[in-house]
């Protein structure tokens, strides 16, 4: 089965029209973006973009054997064009079965906005899920839909950045697994061009290609091999716990874990958890724990635990499920806290080989780890010297924990104004 995406852009189109921002203003070449419409073996259109005959003779292709157009939402964008010869576009309704004569087979599927998503099978057994723009399929999850019935999808097109969720949902459904070739498509003017928009996907399994791309259904391409353990760091209020949310977003059954406790009677400090909370996914688990070290000794998605194994914390035991964990500049207070390491005497006495002990452990289970992890800590030492031998020990301390800890992932951020800067993988 070949699919010719005509456009990968959102209803409006890449830039859009009479948009001054920065997004659009550098959205030329390769990346501008018409609306994002299917073109499926030559007979089956998939929604419509401005020009679509024109669109498709770009793409060396002809919609002169198109027998079907179908439409996956309301249309908002520019005019909608139907040149001549084409069959007028319609919707199947909601868990109907159409069946072309040239052997394709079309389901229609509940989404969770105003639209239809389309699971489409050839006659050579491939199978494709297009979902439309801000979609994801209906229900608490995916299978009460009829998704991961049978075999995981071999290409999966969707809006994966304005809903990492809906593929967390494929996920954890079974219709999306690490073969599955998953491509954004209904891309809008939110996010950055170019490098950052292709290292945002890649972080989450997934890939883009430019208007007029083609794509083989079923033939083995190369997915983003995602890194099993990220640390991000950065300033205070640099984005560093969103871009640490954002690398799980599209994953099932995450957790996350707060090392930061609870301050009873400190309003602001509770003002910032609950601001946190309301941001994360509602099927993510929150843990409030610096006991680490078990955590990341639980079973990764390759092996079972032997025996019991760990529990998280509030009486569940832990399992493969991906862990973040924010922060280590919290972990580090704790296991100061723990070793008496703000007084310089204490300090001298044992403090420091105890924090040291307890560092190595950290760092130790996290080199062992078969979990998938992303770390937050801030990055110190760049400003004003501390005022006391205590802030210079913390800083001095976080320093290393974060090149110690750092030094055991596959990848490492740094995140300044929001932005995001790899400084390995």
């Amino acid at each position: 089965m070949d699919v010719t995406l005509l456009g990968t852009g959102a209803p409006q189109g890449l830039p859009r029209p009479g948009c001054p921002c920065a997004r659009c203003a550098t959205a030329v070449g390769d990346e501008a973006r018409a609306a994002t419409a299917l073109l499926v073996d030559g007979a089956l259109l998939i929604d419509l973009t401005p020009g679509p005959a024109f669109a498709a003779a770009r793409a060396g292709q002809s919609l002169a054997g198109v027998r079907q157009v179908l439409l996956s939402h309301p249309h908002n964008g520019p005019v909608m064009e139907v040149p001549a010869g084409l069959p007028t576009p319609g919707r199947v309704a909601d868990g109907r079965e159409l069946a072309l004569l040239d052997g394709h087979r079309i389901r229609a599927l509940a989404v969770d906005i105003p639209g239809t998503g389309y699971e489409i099978s050839a006659p050579g057994g491939e199978r494709l899920l297009y979902l439309p723009p801000g979609a994801a399929p209906a229900g608490l999850g995916a299978a009460n839909n009829g998704l991961g019935a049978g075999d995981p999808y071999d290409l999966v097109l969707l809006d994966v950045l304005e809903r990492p969720d809906a593929l967390a949902r494929l996920r954890a459904s079974g219709a999306v697994d690490a073969a599955t070739d998953v491509v954004a498509v209904h891309i809008d003017h939110g996010v950055p061009p170019g490098p950052e928009l292709h290292r945002r996907l890649a972080a989450v399994g997934a890939r883009a290609v430019a208007d007029g791309g083609s794509l083989v259904v079923g033939e083995y391409h190369a997915v983003p091999d995602l890194p099993r353990r990220t640390l991000v760091l950065g300033g205070a209020r640099s984005g560093k716990s969103v871009e640490a949310e954002r690398r799980l977003a599209a994953f099932p059954d995450v957790v996350y874990v707060a090392t930061g406790g609870t301050r009873d009677g400190d309003e602001e400090w509770a003002e910032r958890i609950s601001l946190h909370r309301e941001r994360r996914p509602s099927s993510w688990r929150t843990v409030e724990t610096c006991d680490l070290v078990p955590l990341l000794a639980a079973a990764g998605p390759d092996e079972e635990a032997a025996g019991p194994g760990p529990e998280l914390g509030d009486g569940r035991p832990a399992d493969a499920s991906p862990l973040l964990i924010d922060c280590l500049a919290l972990w580090l207070t704790h296991a100061m806290d723990e070793a008496g390491a703000w007084d310089d005497a204490t300090w001298e006495a044992g403090g420091r080989r105890a924090l040291r002990e307890r560092t190595d452990a950290l760092v130790a289970a996290l080199r062992e780890t078969r979990r998938p992890v992303v770390a937050v800590s801030n990055e110190v030492g760049s400003g004003v010297v501390p005022a006391t031998a205590a802030g210079r020990r913390f800083r001095d301390e976080l320093g290393r924990l974060n090149a110690a800890f750092g030094a055991e992932c596959e990848q490492v951020l740094l995140v300044v104004a929001g932005q995001a800067l790899a400084l390995r993988g």
